[in-house]
């Protein structure tokens, strides 16, 4: 109890209530402009987190993402744009709702289970996170090394592009990891005789690049959306009590389904999304409407991509694996505040801890207000033109990065890397496998190195302790897993056709 009162302090404090406010009318705002994501949001946010409290810090990134999440069904119902890629799984079944009149129906259900669906997940990471830190505690670098290594193959396996594309996006993340000192031999790599690479390519100036300047670039190469008809909208909350009593189940399983994706390393949302749009589908009783504006799956979905939010941020406060392009760039804003994610961190900083899910429940709390505003003005949002919006986005990039080095060097590393997100997406390859190599590697290395260290050069440890021997097993498994699927299709194709 005393822990919860110490957090309730620290969350009452008059920066962090602003900051909440702030970073949640500003993640309303770009969520709602198509194209620009919840990852983009939470990237322009870092440098700003540099001059606050941590947990004002922490509070700015998750109450710009939870809002960015749910702003993104704005213009998917308004103009069928998905504002984030959250929102792509259910885009049309919200404009068929729109062009049947009911615009206010989609967008209420968008907001009333965007924010039931991240209050679950929020509890859920209140009631896991601790129980699991008590058992990680028990981890030594052997475990660590195994779910290093598991987080990246779960990253290829859960990807939405081709396993061979995820994997090499993930070798590169790891080679841009081997830049500079940070080694165990301290030997300097890949620097190729330039003093700015001897500390390593900044993280938060890669992500930026990667997400925000490779967002612009995609902007300047794409017509802007169509400004959406003027409309006037009814009563936006007023059948959500009557649906919540009609869908029970379509708003827990979403919510279960959102938590169990965002705990996987490199899922994220939209991931979450399209999972529980398919399972809605598939276990309805009313299939058939599916597509044509039914509420079902709008609900499922929706509550599941806010709540695999709050179950991404397990892997990141317990091990330092994100669970997705967020929490990968709230791990360097948590090192940066010195609050380093290990299970040491729920017995040390427990108050922090508590004060971070109390964050997560004001954020959903502010979402209802804050939405239902925001839904009102979405015609004016939505009208502001890319020529714009996105010269302000690119010097917020320029300005944020040089900030958090105080070097001209980041600058030109977010301009890099932002050429690098722009080519990977265009041909397919996942940037989010990348990030996780480039934010693992140096765990995973380390962890390696200094296994190998305490057992003399023997590999047999890795294998031989119970967990790790889990670990290694599951490990292994994903990394076969897209052979075995290949030589699967190849048995199936040379089977011989039985014409009775």
């Amino acid at each position: 109890m005393t822990t919860f009162v110490d957090a309730l302090h620290l969350v009452l404090q008059t920066d962090v209530l602003l900051a909440i406010l702030l970073a949640s009318i500003y993640g309303m705002v770009v969520g709602a402009m198509p194209g620009l994501t919840a990852t983009m949001a939470t990237a322009l946010l870092v440098p700003i987190t540099f001059y606050l409290s941590p947990i004002a810090a922490i509070a700015t990134i998750i109450s710009a993402s939870a809002m960015a999440i749910f702003a993104g069904d704005i213009p998917g119902a308004l103009l069928r744009i998905p504002g984030t890629p959250a929102s792509a799984a259910y885009t049309d079944e919200a404009y068929a709702m729109t062009r049947k009149g009911r615009p206010e129906l989609a967008l209420g259900i968008a907001l009333w289970f965007s924010a039931a669906g991240g209050f679950a997940g929020a509890i859920a990471l209140m009631v896991i996170a601790p129980v699991l830190a008590e058992f990680a505690l028990r981890f030594s670098t052997f475990e660590y090394f195994w779910l290093a290594f598991l987080g990246l193959m779960c990253a290829t396996i859960v990807s939405r592009s081709s396993p061979v594309k995820a994997v090499v996006s993930m070798l590169l993340g790891l080679l841009i990891a081997c830049v500079g000192m940070e080694n165990p031999a301290a030997t300097p790599r890949f620097t190729f005789g330039i003093t700015d690479l001897l500390g390593g390519i900044d993280v938060i100036s890669a992500l930026v690049g990667m997400f925000a300047v490779a967002e612009v670039m995609r902007c300047m190469i794409k017509p802007a959306p169509p400004a959406p008809p003027r409309r006037k909208f009814g009563s936006i909350l007023a059948n959500q009590w009557q649906l919540t009593k009609q869908y029970p189940v379509a708003q827990a399983r979403g919510s279960l389904t959102g938590i169990m994706v965002g705990v996987v390393p490199g899922a994220g949302a939209d991931i979450a999304a399209w999972v529980s749009y398919s399972i809605s589908k598939r276990f309805s009783k009313e299939r058939k409407k599916f597509g044509t504006g039914h509420p079902e799956g709008l609900i499922e979905a929706g509550a599941s991509n806010n709540a695999s939010l709050a179950g991404s941020w397990v892997p990141s406060l317990l091990f330092g694996i994100p669970g997705d392009t967020i929490t990968a760039i709230a791990i360097g804003v948590l090192y940066m505040k010195g609050l380093n994610p290990g299970p040491t961190l729920f017995t040390d900083k427990a108050d922090h801890m508590y004060a971070l899910y109390i964050i997560f429940m004001l954020a959903q709390i502010l979402m209802i207000p804050l939405g239902l505003v925001m839904i009102r003005l979405a015609s004016q949002v939505l009208r502001a033109p890319y020529s714009l919006v996105m010269p302000v986005v690119l010097l917020c990039c320029a300005v944020g990065t040089f900030a958090i080095g105080n070097t001209a060097s980041a600058i030109v590393i977010a301009a890099v890397f932002g050429v690098v997100g722009f080519t990977m997406e265009r041909y397919g390859f996942p940037v989010a496998a990348m990030v996780l190599g480039i934010v693992m590697g140096t765990l995973l290395e380390q962890a390696f190195i200094a296994s190998l260290m305490k057992s003399g050069g023997n590999p047999m440890p890795f294998f031989e302790r119970p967990v790790s021997m889990v670990l290694a097993s599951m490990a292994i498994l994903c990394l076969a897993w897209p052979v075995l699927l290949w030589l699967y299709g190849r048995v199936r194709a040379k089977a011989p056709v039985n014409p009775g």
